[in-house]
């Protein structure tokens, strides 16, 4: 596997960071950058005429990662050409929420089992339920497939993402890129690092990823009323505040949520992901040592799953409010994932608004909200 890294930035144009030289052999170009900088098409053309018969795949971002790098208002394009592996991209369009399942069947119906051990799903990042996006992935993959990826970001703003399905990105669009070939080793990680306060409630009316209730009363109110003066600027100010939840059925493990919107009138709040009735919920706040040690240590996770096999390539996905807590000291998480992989692997991704991994040690993919999740690759 050989890979190279371009950025783009306003003052300096597009320069290659590093030693790389994939040229117009790369099989697969991942693309990150910023809302309106993916929304110009001068930059998948520019990305194409570099690399011509490259899968490019990509999407809009709260914050790019290049290296130790997290920056604003770029682009990066991550070129890789594989030895061994081969890489087919299947796409789907969403117009709303209640279309996230079906989209999800449609991407795995789209790659051809034979082969396939691993998937990188990118989505837009506000008409997708990722829980249902993840569970119509799941329910038409093979068991033995891995899935990582995340949802487009918009900054803090939360009005358009856009997502790369090799051609110009577009809003309501998701891609899913499998790789095929026993040469590919995949390692994958995902942890937090919140530390969660006041006591927990029982989601007591909730619609999918829409919540009404805890313990019988508006749940709006309630967040409000913990969140203080940071509950005017909701949602945003939700980022610093997710949900742990919480199921009483034997074998479950804990999730988070983050907040996409709220509904004044209905006293409503919509995540990311499904917030379902009967489960217990808890608010969260920042602990940013803990962060720090949650990104080495979904780094630690994926260099153990590779075992023996060094990495060439790291995609790092981090949630946008992890983003906005450490603020200035934002880098140090990845600075703490460069750390445990070492100097070598090329390390790329973006500050999402949810992320996508196997929770735990099964391949069994969640959709997770506030984590930074980390999947190396290397090739045998």
């Amino acid at each position: 596997m050989k890979v190279e890294q371009k950025t783009w930035a306003a003052a300096e144009g597009w320069r290659s960071t590093g030693e790389g030289s994939v040229g117009a052999g790369a099989h697969l170009v991942l693309l990150f950058g910023a809302t309106a900088r993916m929304r110009d098409p001068s930059a998948f053309r520019q990305v194409r005429a570099w690399y011509p018969e490259a899968l490019i795949v990509g999407c809009s971002t709260a914050g790019e990662i290049c290296g130790t790098k997290v920056c604003d208002d770029s682009l990066v394009s991550t070129a890789v050409r594989f030895e061994r592996t081969h890489v087919r991209l299947a796409r789907a369009q969403v117009d709303s929420m209640d279309q996230s399942h079906a989209a999800g069947a449609s991407l795995a119906k789209e790659l051809p089992p034979q082969g396939l051990s691993y998937v990188l799903i990118l989505s837009d990042g506000l008409k997708v339920n990722g829980t249902e996006l993840v569970r119509g992935l799941r329910g038409n993959l093979p068991d033995s497939v891995v899935v990582t990826g995340g949802l487009a970001g918009d900054g803090p703003d939360f009005q358009h993402t856009l997502v790369c399905a090799n051609d110009l990105p577009a809003e309501g669009q998701l891609a899913a890129v499998g790789f095929y070939g026993e040469q590919l080793h995949i390692g994958y990680g995902s942890l937090g690092g919140w530390d969660a306060f006041g006591p927990e409630r029982l989601i007591t009316r909730s619609k999918s990823n829409v919540l009404y209730e805890l313990d019988g009363r508006s749940a709006l109110e309630l967040y409000k009323q913990y969140l203080g003066e940071h509950a005017a600027g909701l949602p945003a100010t939700a980022l610093r505040f997710p949900l742990a939840l919480r199921s009483e059925q034997e074998g479950s493990s804990s999730l988070v949520r983050t907040v996409l919107s709220i509904d004044e009138q209905a006293q409503s709040m919509t995540f990311a992901g499904d917030v379902p009735e009967g489960t217990y919920a808890r608010l969260m706040k920042a602990n940013f040592d803990s962060l720090i040690d949650g990104a080495a240590g979904a780094a630690r996770a994926g260099l153990e799953r590779l075992g023996s096999f060094k990495p060439d390539l790291a995609v790092l996905i981090s949630c946008v409010g992890r983003k906005l807590v450490l603020k200035q000291r934002v880098e140090e998480e990845v600075e703490s994932v460069r750390e445990v992989l070492g100097p070598d692997p090329v390390l790329t991704g973006f500050y999402s608004y949810g992320e996508i991994s196997p929770n735990g040690g099964a391949n069994r993919c969640e959709l997770h909200n506030q984590t930074m999740t980390i999947t190396a690759f290397s090739e045998s």
